[in-house]
């Protein structure tokens, strides 16, 4: 018979056990902080309805990359982000929520795009909006991102520090508006700004030019990154109002506590739905993972499932981008989370598997990681091999002896030194050093 593959499918991620821990430490410590500032944990459908999550007048892009099928006469897809089951959830209990809205998810995501470095088709993503009906203060918008810096600084051991960069989709609107440019060309311009990163200052001269086709037009697009966004103060109104709502912004961040903020205009994020200012992490370390989070402010995608007027804030930390990168790099070290246990409790007999079981429980009971060799015919040598192998720190072993005296043999398996003890006493010592 022909052996099927083991390999999984591009893009799909699977780790060894140690790139596991380490992954999973990181969400745990991470979680903790959403947890801490009061967001509510949720767990959506993986599968929603393709109605919820396409809207071909403005996701064009998002939907070549999304899995969508069909069951009977249901066409549904696998969730690309958090916002959107979110927006249905919320419209679906509006009468159930307390508002301001505080949720958090963490969550597989998927996007049928093509294999590369730090981007996945399966991926995990973390995520934090904060929702209110018919208004938001943008203080929220700055919480948020006081909440991400939070979460990402909680993992600096491993990451390093971090730096916001903050851009403004009601500058780029009015600063459109007072152009005159055309609602194709906007929408153009919008995608080739998210992309000024990945290409050169000549490939975006040439794809601005191929879209304007004037130069007076063209000069005053690239001012913007030349000259700063104040360079277009007293212009018109809706730049003057956008751009003293990026000054105290900025301001406000910075009583809010948040470090290395600054104003990037170059930042627009993809997602259609964005309408206010808009954010992105950076991680000064690994400036090659490119965006670490981001996120910003929303007022119509709730509109779709309800005629309240929802608002929303929102941002995603790309966890796997990050740790998954990092873990399969090389760049981390795992030797920490080589082992998942602390205890191997080794049983010299099938007689004295009774009271090894009563010894396993109590160590489990009291929180110690810790597992049991139950081949108990096998000789010692194996069952120590076993210890080793495993990265115990310690081995409890039992035989006649230890279950005759209601006694516990630890053997500190780095330094080799072995003393007998009473089972409470042993799981105290365990636990102090492990």
């Amino acid at each position: 018979m022909e052996l099927k593959p083991t390999k999984p499918l591009s893009g799909f991620i699977e780790l060894l056990p140690a790139a596991q821990r380490f992954v999973d430490f990181c969400a745990t410590r991470m979680l903790d902080v959403l947890r801490t500032a009061g967001f509510s944990y949720l767990d959506l459908p993986a599968i929603e309805r393709a109605e919820v999550l396409t809207d071909k007048d403005n996701w064009d892009e998002i939907e070549t990359q999304m899995y969508l099928f069909q069951k009977g006469d249901t066409k549904m897809g696998l969730r690309y982000d958090g916002t959107v089951g979110l927006s249905r959830y919320v419209a679906g209990h509006l009468n159930d929520l307390v508002f301001p809205f505080r949720a958090s998810q963490f969550s597989k995501r998927y996007r049928g795009e093509r294999k590369q470095r730090g981007r996945y088709r399966e991926f995990y993503q973390m995520d934090m909006d904060i929702m209110d009906i018919n208004s938001l203060s943008t203080n929220y918008d700055v919480e948020i991102i006081s909440v991400i810096q939070r979460t990402l600084n909680s993992v600096s051991e491993f990451i390093g520090d971090n730096c916001v960069l903050v851009g403004s989709r009601p500058f780029w609107d009015a600063l459109f508006e007072y152009l005159g440019l055309s609602s194709d060309q906007k929408k153009e311009i919008f995608i080739l700004i998210d992309k000024r990163e990945k290409i050169t200052e000549e490939e975006f001269n040439v794809w601005l030019a191929d879209i304007l086709k004037n130069e007076r037009l063209e000069n005053e697009i690239k001012s913007v990154f030349s000259n700063g966004y104040k360079y277009f103060e007293n212009r018109a109104a809706g730049l003057d109002s956008a751009i003293q709502e990026l000054n105290d912004f900025m301001k406000k961040l910075s009583e809010f506590g948040v470090k290395n903020a600054k104003i990037d205009l170059s930042i627009t994020r993809g997602l259609a739905y964005y309408t206010g200012l808009v954010f992105e992490f950076k991680l000064s370390e690994y400036p090659e993972l490119g965006t670490a989070a981001g996120g910003g402010r929303y007022a119509n995608l709730v509109e779709k499932f309800s005629k309240t007027k929802i608002i929303g804030v929102g941002a995603a930390i790309g966890f796997s981008r990050i740790f998954v990168t990092l873990a399969e790099s090389g760049k981390i070290d795992l030797s920490k989370f080589e082992s998942g246990v602390d205890v191997a409790v080794l049983v010299m007999g099938d007689e004295n598997l009774p009271y090894a079981m009563s010894v396993l429980n109590a160590l489990r009971d009291a929180g110690v990681p810790s597992v049991a060799y139950l081949d108990t015919d096998k000789k010692f040598k194996n069952q120590i091999e076993y210890a080793d192998k495993i990265m115990a720190k310690y081995s409890m072993i039992i035989g006649e002896d230890e279950v005759k005296n209601k006694q516990i043999s630890v053997k500190n398996m780095l330094t080799g030194e072995q003393s007998q003890m009473p089972v409470v006493d042993a799981i105290k010592f365990v636990r102090g050093n492990a």
